[in-house]
């Protein structure tokens, strides 16, 4: 039976079984529901623990291949940067790593992983690396497995390379739960991480289109949800939202797009306080956003074959300053799309120490510069951030642009006048 609530429409009968979502309010609608799961995963991942079961793995970004540990019937989980301020973190990992990395040292430090029984990385960030030295250390009783993915995209043994990767994986993730891994498994969990993939990806068109009903920290809490929770959970609610998203007109704030934040999300203060500036967030390339989900993997064929094209293409969609691949760059994609989106500046999110964005941002600000593009960087770290400076930067630059469109629309009402 549907029953309507604050605006939404809730299917109280699918909610049912997902998660431990029996227990939740009845009046909470289905977006609330994945804000509570963003904010609050531990709660989730004890609920779904209960439910059924089953193994929870604690997988790092960004390109771990999430489809093998369902079919494997984990619930992966990318681990998420909490609020928490870093204590012992800060002796386990040198002062020059990210406030993700030293983040997730103080978990493991301090006993906030306890609910997850294993973790996983496939990327090969030198500071992630670092930090599940430190997740191996101070967890020793839970296996820690590092797969490498390939970093250079362009050589001609690459995707064999990939694909045997994949194998690995499978093979790991089919002894750590103890459930070996067939073609079929495999298959059918590929067909729902792509249906989950198509709602997000919708969600992003809708933004970009101008139609989007969604707040930036409410498209925050959808991307950071799937990252969370079962798929077939998340999709049920998804579909939910969707179905009652509706669409808006364009109006006449400045259309921003975000980029940066390759692994952990941006603070939803720092989001607010954009949109509060005047401004709407119309695309992104964020991990928190269209990079966590640019891409469908095929479902014909091999599904290992499948998943080791999808890690190719996914730096095609959106290229990431981590891999090298000849004929795709991050400022090329960066330009067309802010085209696509009209949007009329940028802001960089670069969080304090990522070395591959710190490399990679010159040669954005050069691309951005020649364009014209008004941009601007904002450093982020995981405390201690001075919002009311970013408050005026943000104000100042939104100012700068309103004050280049006056100046053109005069432009061309005189160069109209004289053609009369």
């Amino acid at each position: 039976m549907l029953i309507t609530c604050t605006g939404w429409v809730r299917a109280t009968d699918k909610l049912e079984g997902i998660g431990g979502m029996a227990e939740a309010d009845r009046t909470t609608s289905p977006i609330n529901t994945l804000i509570e799961v963003a904010q609050d995963p531990d709660g989730y991942i004890a609920r779904w623990k209960d439910t059924t079961g089953r193994k929870v793995i604690g997988a790092l970004p960004m390109n771990f291949p999430a489809e093998i540990a369902h079919a494997a019937g984990a619930l992966s989980v990318v681990i998420q940067e909490d609020r928490e301020p870093i204590t012992l973190g800060r002796n386990l990992l040198t002062e020059y790593n990210c406030g993700y990395s030293k983040n997730l040292a103080d978990k493991a430090a301090t006993g906030r992983l306890a609910l997850y029984d294993g973790f996983f990385l496939a990327d090969h960030c030198v500071q992630l690396l670092g930090a599940l030295d430190v997740v191996r250390e101070e967890v020793p009783e839970k296996p820690a497995y590092f797969g490498q993915l390939i970093s250079s995209l362009s050589d001609s043994w690459t995707f064999d390379q990939v694909r045997l990767r994949m194998v690995d994986f499978r093979q790991a993730l089919g002894d750590f739960t103890g459930n070996p891994i067939s073609d079929d498994d495999l298959s059918r969990s590929i067909a729902l991480f792509n249906t989950n993939a198509r709602m997000l990806q919708q969600i992003f068109s809708e933004r970009r289109e101008g139609n989007a009903t969604f707040t930036s920290t409410q498209i925050q809490a959808i991307v950071k949800s799937s990252m969370i929770m079962d798929k077939e959970d998340h999709s049920t609610l998804l579909s939910m939202v969707l179905a009652n998203s509706g669409f808006v007109a364009r109006d006449d704030r400045i259309r921003l797009h975000l980029s940066g934040h390759f692994c952990h999300a941006p603070k939803p203060e720092l989001l607010e306080l954009i949109e509060d500036c005047g401004a709407v967030i119309v695309d992104d390339d964020l991990y928190h956003g269209t990079r966590y989900a640019p891409t469908t993997v095929s479902e014909d064929g091999d599904p290992l074959s499948a998943l080791a094209s999808a890690y190719l293409e996914r730096n095609v969609a959106v290229p990431c300053p981590t891999v090298a691949q000849h004929d795709v760059d991050w400022d090329g994609y960066l330009l067309k799309a802010i085209e696509d989106s009209s949007a009329e500046g940028a802001i960089v999110l670069m969080a304090k120490y990522c070395e591959p964005h710190m490399l990679y941002y010159p040669e954005l600000r050069k691309a951005l510069n020649a364009r014209g593009i008004p941009h601007l960087l904002i450093e982020t770290e995981h405390e201690g951030m001075p919002f009311e400076t970013f408050r005026t930067r943000v104000e100042a630059m939104l100012e700068r642009i309103r004050h280049n469109q006056l100046v053109g629309l005069r432009s061309r009402s005189v160069n109209s006048d004289r053609d009369r």
